[in-house]
C-alpha cells in the first residue's frame, strides 16, 4: 500500500469538496427595500417570492423554486422572500394583490410575474427570464 502523506490526503480532501460545490448557487433571503435596491444596483438578476406560511400553493411552489435556482445559469440569481402576512406595504409598491405572486426582475427592468403558477416550466422560464 502506498504512503500519499498528509499532502497527498489534503489535496484529495479538497478535490473532493470542490466537485460537490456549485460554483455559484443563487442566494435567497428575505424581502427588505434596501437588499433589494441593491440587487438592482448591482444588476442582477431578481426573483420576488409573495409568500404566506399557509398557503398551499406557495408550499408547493417552494421546490419549483429552487430547483430551477440550481441551474448553474441562474447562479447569480438573488430571491426575496416578500412576506404575505406582514408587507403589506411592500405589496402595494409591487401592486400585489395576492400570495403566491412571482416577480421576476433583471436588473431595474421588470420582465415578467406570474400568480399561483405552479408549473415547473412556467416558473424556470419567468426565473429565465431575468438574465435579459
Amino acid at each position: 500500500m502506498r504512503n500519499i502523506g498528509l499532502p497527498g490526503l489534503a489535496l484529495g480532501a479538497f478535490a473532493a469538496v470542490a466537485i460537490v460545490q456549485p460554483a455559484h448557487a443563487a442566494e435567497f433571503r428575505p424581502y427588505s427595500d434596501a437588499a433589494f435596491a441593491a440587487a438592482q444596483a448591482e444588476g442582477r438578476p431578481i426573483l420576488i417570492d409573495v409568500h404566506a406560511p399557509w398557503c398551499p400553493v406557495c408550499a408547493r411552489q417552494q421546490p419549483l423554486i429552487e430547483r430551477a435556482a440550481q441551474d448553474p445559469a441562474n447562479g447569480d440569481l438573488v430571491v426575496f422572500r416578500l412576506d404575505f402576512d406582514n408587507q403589506k406595504a411592500e405589496q402595494r409598491q409591487f401592486r400585489v394583490t395576492r400570495q403566491s405572486t412571482l416577480i421576476a426582475f433583471d436588473g431595474k427592468r421588470e420582465t415578467g410575474r406570474l400568480l399561483g403558477s405552479t408549473d415547473a416550466g412556467a416558473i424556470a422560464e419567468l426565473i429565465a427570464s431575468t438574465r435579459g
